[in-house]
């Protein structure tokens, strides 16, 4: 059976380094706080990341700066850190438009809060879709 999980040896190495950081700081921290720590770690691992990236506004009269995303790992997954009594579909579309705004393929929804650290996985719905509907086309048109 074929494993089509995106990216799965990264993204392994992320979860790891989040559970650590939740295993040493537990859940009464701030989202800056676990953000601090998890840099440290993956300044240590040395792995190539951007911490806090500023998207470009997506209409006209948007303010810069207004969407920044925690983390983006090896220009390949996007990581965002919540510290919330449970997470929501906001947090979930916020993931969403970092994907599309980025065109990657793939996002970890963390969430600090809870007593076992959560981890969402995240799939940019446009790509998908769009490779969706172009294999069937291939399919139904050979």
């Amino acid at each position: 059976m074929e494993d089509k999980l995106l990216h799965k040896d990264l993204s392994f190495v992320l979860r790891g380094l989040m559970f650590e950081v939740h295993n040493e700081l537990g859940q009464f921290r701030n989202e800056k706080q676990y953000a601090d720590a998890y840099e440290k770690k993956l300044q240590w691992s040395k792995l190539f990341y951007e911490r806090e990236v500023v998207l470009p506004p997506s209409f006209h009269g948007e303010r810069h700066g207004r969407n920044r995303i925690d983390f983006v790992v090896e220009k390949i997954i996007v990581v965002e850190f919540k510290h919330v009594p449970s997470l929501s579909r906001d947090d979930y579309f916020q993931c969403q438009r970092y994907l599309v705004a980025l065109d990657l393929d793939l996002a970890l929804l963390i969430n600090f809060r809870t007593r076992y650290l959560t981890v969402k996985r995240v799939l940019n719905h446009d790509k998908f879709n769009k490779a969706k509907n172009q294999s069937e086309h291939f399919q139904l048109h050979p």
